[in-house]
């Protein structure tokens, strides 16, 4: 009788589980650089907003865009199916909670718009900024030409799981090495959250990886499907293959991680665990300016057939500006995150973010509540 093989499992941890070293040498935080580039585009802060249609429209992406990040706009939304976005907006902001699933569904189900995808393009560049645009790889051949065409400067390919290697009965898909080599523009791919993965999406040219499945506040992914890796151990993952990648090749690929993001520290943590830049979703659906107006939903709850989300009030807490910079009065770090960031890069003695990427981490179940008995019995932490 021959030994059983029993499949083994490794730990995976969140933003909770882990806290940061600081370092040996400190630097004082205006003295540290948070600059993220993407093929030829840099931003000045390594934020960004994501396409959800809670969280970004063109006011939105314009606004990011001067603050100097980057907010990415679904095109396969509300914005680009109605030429008046807000009418919609407020009725699925208006929905009753019981009710919502089903208006979302019947709202999306009306078609996508060429010219409509093309106007928001131009509306964004003519505010002055760079833009960023968002579509699902099923819809990428029909509408990448047409962001490229109307000046779009950066493409997201994005969906709950996006690989490579793709099997389907079309006799011929979508093939990253191709569309990236045509388009003219930097092509960031995602979602993943494996070494082999991210390093087989990096080895078809694109210019990013998006990481993290399951991990946004009004996603139901996790739930529905059973899939996902929580993100300090998906980041870690994926950084290692763009490590990896970069030894063998030189080309560097920034690794993006999208998801479970609401307050400064996990953003460090982030970093530290080896993401080049964040995606904020709930975080920025608070902003008074978002097109939610408090609440935000997620890309895959208007799903005709298997939804994976749901519409949660988040609220409105600030400015856009305040969030990302502050000034702020609230001490829970859901504020000027850019603040935030730079003084854990200063506390680590890191100038850079490649240098926070060195930042030794501990595995710290505690670290949230250790010592904080009242603030809890007060009702002041969030977890």
């Amino acid at each position: 009788m021959t030994n059983p093989h029993f499949k083994e499992l490794r730990h995976a941890y969140g933003f909770d589980d882990v806290a940061i070293v600081p370092g040996d040498v400190t630097i004082n935080p205006e003295q540290t650089s948070v600059e993220l580039k993407i093929g030829n585009i840099t931003l000045d802060i390594p934020i960004l907003a994501a396409a959800m249609d809670g969280v970004t429209d063109v006011k939105a992406a314009i606004s990011m865009g001067k603050l100097g990040g980057l907010a990415v706009l679904n095109l396969e939304g509300i914005h680009t199916r109605y030429e008046n976005p807000d009418k919609v907006l407020e009725e699925i902001t208006s929905a009753p909670q019981a009710n919502v699933t089903g208006v979302l569904q019947k709202l999306y189900s009306a078609p996508i718009q060429d010219d409509l995808v093309a106007e928001r393009v131009r509306e964004i560049k003519k505010g002055g900024v760079a833009c960023g645009v968002s579509v699902t790889p099923a819809n990428t051949k029909r509408l990448a030409p047409i962001v490229a065409e109307a000046g779009a400067d950066i493409l997201f390919v994005q969906s709950t799981v996006t690989t490579a290697r793709h099997v389907s009965r079309s006799t011929r898909g979508l093939i990253f090495e191709e569309l990236c080599k045509s388009l003219g523009i930097p092509v960031v791919v995602g979602n993943c959250v494996s070494y082999s993965a991210c390093l087989s999406l990096m080895k078809t040219g694109v210019s990013g990886v998006m990481v993290g499945v399951g991990p946004g506040a009004a996603c139901t992914s996790r739930s529905v499907l059973g899939i996902g890796v929580p993100q300090i151990t998906a980041t870690m993952d994926s950084a290692a293959a763009r490590d990896a990648y970069y030894e063998e090749t030189g080309r560097y690929v920034p690794i993006i991680t999208d998801g479970g993001f609401h307050r400064g520290g996990e953003i460090c943590k982030a970093i530290a665990a080896g993401a080049d830049g964040v995606m904020l979703g709930s975080v920025f659906a608070q902003a008074e300016d978002s097109p939610g107006k408090g609440y935000h939903w997620g890309m895959s709850h208007p799903h005709p057939a298997l939804p994976r989300g749901t519409r949660i009030k988040v609220g409105t807490t600030g400015t856009l500006e305040q969030i990302l910079y502050g000034p702020t009065s609230v001490t829970d770090g859901s504020q000027n995150l850019v603040g935030a960031l730079k003084t854990a890069m200063g506390l680590c003695g890191a100038s850079d973010i490649s240098e926070m990427h060195n930042a030794d981490m501990v595995i710290a179940p505690s670290i949230v509540t250790e010592g904080k008995f009242w603030q809890f019995a007060q009702g002041q932490v969030s977890k």
